[in-house]
């Protein structure tokens, strides 16, 4: 019976543990970043698409917003500790070691800039090295200083379809490009506001300053994403009137920012967790949306 029960144990630990190792890359996350790299890669692409260099991009996409996304558990596995959200992660519960956490993480970010150097271009591979270093050496560690750190955090966040852009094209010259860089940073403000509303106590407790110091009643972070939300729509009108989309993407994208819009003034004028779980939910469906119809336009 023991020996039995040692052999079944043996064969459910291995999934599991596989299992863990995905859940460091946090694929919610990672897929979001594919998404917008691929988006990204089809705007730049002139004519057809390269669908072996798509997926040459995809794979060293994946390897370093995954490998990224379980370095910064590693930096962070002692505050996940503290804070109820992230307590159950691999790291904090010891189903990963600190040092087998520290080796994966490391090997899937240098395989995936070795990858996309040599199957891609190397200006595809310096953007992903950079989205990677701002978000570590930078907006990772600027978490327990000040809300600053919500702006700084928003760069390596809109990276992603800059590196799409610059696999198809090896460039980074055009407009476009930075367009669609505006467009997810203005977008990831409010929906990071919106979340360390509704986690301010969880990160709090970790000393994360994800909210402005002194501002109780929320004004500051609200107003903050309020300009970032009134800055989405012109960004989109310009996308359009520079040729880059077409009127499907103009119409919905007007009609996305002014409902996104709408539950950031619900937000501002009632600063509570019931108007920020609104603002957060909006900017959920948002940015998938506004891809949506992008690659609907081209597509069409």
């Amino acid at each position: 019976m023991k020996l039995s029960g040692e052999k079944s144990l043996t064969k459910s630990f291995v999934p599991e543990l596989v299992l863990d190792y995905i859940e460091l890359t946090k694929p919610g996350i990672t897929l979001l970043v594919l998404a917008s790299m691929a988006i990204g890669f089809l705007l730049g692409t002139a004519g057809s698409v390269d669908f072996l260099l798509l997926f040459h991009a995809v794979i060293g996409t994946v390897l370093i917003a995954g490998g990224t996304a379980a370095h910064n558990q590693y930096i962070e596995r002692d505050l996940d500790k503290l804070m109820l959200r992230t307590s159950k992660r691999p790291l904090p519960m010891s189903r990963i070691s600190a040092r087998h956490g520290l080796v994966f993480s490391l090997t899937l970010i240098f395989a995936g800039l070795f990858y996309l150097m040599f199957t891609v271009n190397w200006i595809a591979a310096l953007v992903s090295a950079l989205t990677a270093i701002s978000y570590l050496a930078i907006y990772t560690p600027m978490k327990r200083v000040n809300f600053s750190n919500v702006l700084i955090g928003a760069v390596p966040g809109a990276l992603p379809p800059v590196g799409g852009w610059a696999a198809a094209t090896g460039s980074i010259a055009e407009p476009g490009v930075w367009l669609l860089f505006a467009i997810v940073f203005l977008w990831q403000v409010p929906h990071v506001v919106s979340i360390a509303w509704l986690c301010n106590e969880d990160y709090t407790r970790a000393g994360f300053k994800m909210l402005p110091n002194n501002d109780v009643s929320g004004i500051k972070a609200a107003v903050v994403s309020i300009i970032c939300l009134l800055l989405l729509i012109p960004v989109s009108i310009l996308f359009y009137t520079l040729g880059y989309n077409g009127m499907i993407f103009l119409i919905s994208s007007l009609i996305l920012g002014v409902g996104f819009l709408y539950y950031g003034i619900k937000f501002l004028k009632e600063r509570e967790k019931s108007t920020a779980k609104k603002l957060m939910f909006a900017s959920i469906f948002y940015l998938p949306l506004v891809w949506i119809f992008i690659l609907i336009d081209v597509l069409v």
